[in-house]
């Protein structure tokens, strides 16, 4: 049987491609295999967002050219969508945009007869869009589940729109239908994602229904939770609050790409916000919900950040208290309004100022992000086991806490850990970003 191995890079979005690519080709009588050197098609499922993503996947692409020359190799992706015209990589079998998948059995027939196909192709209409991966990626019984596709924003910094173009929400119905089949199939957590899932289903009649979703979607029959990964503060749903109040299926984390605080720098990028609506959006969440955890994203060096507005930055990661915090350093990309702010030289003049800004501002949020930890210990909760640690009787887990992959974990003591074992904890104390935690019971 023929074999392919896939590599995923980027963003959880990018995932749930990763997973529809790997079910096309099974369905066309391939095997999947976690070894690229028994694979006949290695796929680079590619990102294209910031320029060292976009390293990366070249990267990937060109060390997997020279380790496996045997194989046939798939550039795929945000890369791929992207440059699909302008790139001359001869070290692809076959490059392969990202909106329509359901070609993807095509790309890989004219693969198999030497062709080298160059395609890209407009987005099917959404009710054509399978839901039923059956390759998931993630730890088990978590899955991410995409309730949208692009996005209407248009911030000035932001590719998104170049590569998966404007908003596309999936109908409500098809996204209930793949969740009940996930929840059926065991899994525990459901990842929730899109580029900002605030503005779903503003491409229907104008209005958000992403409150609505998150209704219908916590009122199914199992034994599951939700978690919510991106809402644009700018038009962040206020009645989205007591929902999550009242619904315990629907976990107390919110993920809000605040980027920055200063007008100064918001303005150009195309908010709306400042520090002050951004920190009372922060108190009004913890204020109905003692317990929320708060993820934010910053972006350091982009057009129009002087020291006064690095200040003021400060001023806000200390007022807000985030309990995580992410922050990375702005990328000139060619096709967005802000690369033409400034030229070459002032931007790689501005990168190396703000690579110490990072530091400092990372350094500041790493000193709150553990203090803030401390509030679990003593309490109990429930948690995911993610993988044994091996020779000893522990597991890395996350408690509701902890999204996958980019927060802290939980250090599990207790017997016969499996992945994806939910089971309740009682935090013994934390550690730094990580939590030391104890099986109490399943």
């Amino acid at each position: 049987m023929k074999k392919i191995y896939l590599e995923s890079l980027g963003c959880a979005k990018n995932q749930v491609d990763s997973e529809i690519l790997l079910t096309y080709a099974i369905e066309n009588g391939y095997e999947r295999t976690l070894d690229p050197l028994q694979a006949s098609v290695i796929v680079v499922n590619s990102c294209g967002f910031i320029e060292d993503a976009k390293k990366e996947s070249i990267e990937t692409l060109l060390s997997f050219r020279k380790m496996y020359p045997h194989a046939k190799i798939v550039l795929a992706g945000c890369l791929a969508e992207r440059y699909a015209d302008e790139m001359d990589l001869e070290e692809a079998d076959a490059i392969f945009g990202n909106h329509d998948l359901s070609r993807f059995p095509e790309i890989l027939e004219k693969v198999g007869k030497n062709l080298r196909p160059v395609e890209r192709h407009p987005y099917p209409d959404p009710d054509a869009e399978r839901d039923d991966r059956k390759v998931l990626l993630s730890f088990p019984r978590t899955a991410y589940l995409k309730i949208s596709e692009g996005c209407n924003h248009c911030c000035a910094y932001c590719a998104i729109p170049l590569i998966r173009g404007p908003l596309r929400s999936r109908p409500m119905d098809k996204i209930i239908k793949e969740a009940e089949r996930l929840i059926g199939e065991g899994i525990y957590e459901i990842s929730v994602i899109a580029q900002d899932l605030g503005a779903y289903g503003i491409d229907f009649d104008g209005k958000s229904h992403f409150v609505e979703l998150m209704d219908r979607l916590s009122s199914l029959e199992g034994d599951f939770v939700l978690r919510m990964l991106y809402i644009h503060p700018d038009t962040f749903p206020e009645d989205l609050i007591p929902l999550v109040a009242s619904r315990g299926k629907i976990l107390q984390y919110f993920d809000i790409p605040f980027q920055h605080s200063s007008p100064k720098v918001l303005r150009p990028m195309g908010r709306t916000g400042d520090r002050g609506s951004y920190v009372g959006l922060v108190e009004r969440i913890r204020a109905a919900l003692p317990d929320a955890v708060v993820r934010s994203t910053l972006m350091l060096g982009f057009p129009g950040e002087d020291e006064e507005a690095f200040e003021d930055l400060k001023l806000f990661v200390r007022q807000a208290s985030l309990d995580w915090m992410g922050s990375f350093l702005y990328s000139r990309e060619e096709g967005t309004p802000a690369f033409r702010m400034r030229n070459k030289k002032e931007h790689d003049k501005a990168h190396r100022t703000a690579a110490g800004w990072q530091q400092e501002i990372q350094a500041i949020q790493d000193g709150i992000s553990s203090e803030r930890m401390k509030r679990f210990a003593g309490r109990t909760f429930r948690a995911i086991v993610e993988e044994p640690i091996e020779g000893e009787k522990m597991a890395f887990g996350r408690i509701y806490a902890q999204a996958p992959e980019v927060d802290g974990v939980c250090v599990i003591s207790g017997n016969d850990l499996k992945p994806g074992d939910v089971c309740t904890v009682r935090v013994v104390k934390s550690m730094g970003f990580d939590l030391d935690t104890v099986k109490i019971h399943d």
